[in-house]
Formats: structure tokens, sequence, C-alpha cells
């Protein structure tokens, strides 16, 4: 437990449903990603992290697909309470483990800062995926 929140690896056959719930409320119902771009054929092998808080809902989640972080997502109420840092620390760690030396990820414009204060630089020129502002980032270990 981190603090009011935990993390653990999940697979998606066990936890479809919670890991459903938060993409769809942040990325379809906030972010209007139309929903044949949010579900695709990665879901069912990658590793998958579920942020949990004390009452056991789900409150944040990412995606680990060959190196790449992708799918990070926290619910509107836990924003800016320490879970997304948590969160993507764990994912690097994930990555270490998998022994990924360049991990990797698409991050929204809004979020580079974030990212980079993590240790991401920005590899790309801006462009739009789903209608959203993106840069590729890298993260060498």
């Amino acid at each position: 437990m981190i603090g009011r929140f935990y993390i653990k690896e999940v697979s998606w056959s066990t936890h479809e449903a919670a890991l459903r719930q938060i993409r769809e409320q942040v990325f379809i119902v906030e972010q209007h990603v139309a929903e044949d771009l949010e579900w695709d054929a990665y879901d069912a092998d990658a590793d998958h992290l579920l942020a949990i808080d004390h009452q056991a809902q789900p409150i944040a989640c990412a995606r680990i697909v060959d190196g790449s972080i992708g799918r990070m997502a926290v619910i509107k109420d836990w924003r800016c309470s320490g879970v997304g840092k948590a969160l993507l620390g764990q994912a690097i760690k994930v990555c270490q483990e998998r022994s990924y030396k360049n991990i990797t990820l698409s991050a929204q414009t809004h979020a580079i800062q974030f990212y980079e204060n993590a240790g991401f630089v920005v590899s790309s020129k801006p462009y739009l995926d789903a209608n959203i502002w993106h840069v590729d980032m890298q993260l060498n270990i």
C-alpha cells in the first residue's frame, strides 16, 4: 500500500472489467477517443498494472507491450495525488525486470513534463493520435 492506494500486476483475463472501467472513463468519456481506437488485440497478452484505493476501487491503470508503456490513465478524483507517478515508476520497474533497455511511450503533449520528470526524453515531433496531440518519448536504462 502506497499511502491510500496500491498497485498490482494483473492480467486482462482476470481484471478486464476494472481496466475497462478506468479507460472508458478517461479516454472514451473525458477525452472522446473512439471505442474502436481504444480496444485492440494487445490487451489480451499485455502486462497490465492496476492501482486500487483503500476501498478496493480501481483508480488508475497502465499497459506494457514489448517495453512500451501505454494506456496509462488515472481517474479524475485521483489526479495530482501521486498515483500517476507511482504507476509510472512501477511500469518502469516491470520493464526493467523484463530486461528492456529502451522503454518507450506515446505521451499526450500536455503530459510531457510529467514523463520528463521520470527521465523520459521526447523522440519525435508532435502528431495527432485519436485527435489528441502526442509525442513519442523514450527512457534508456
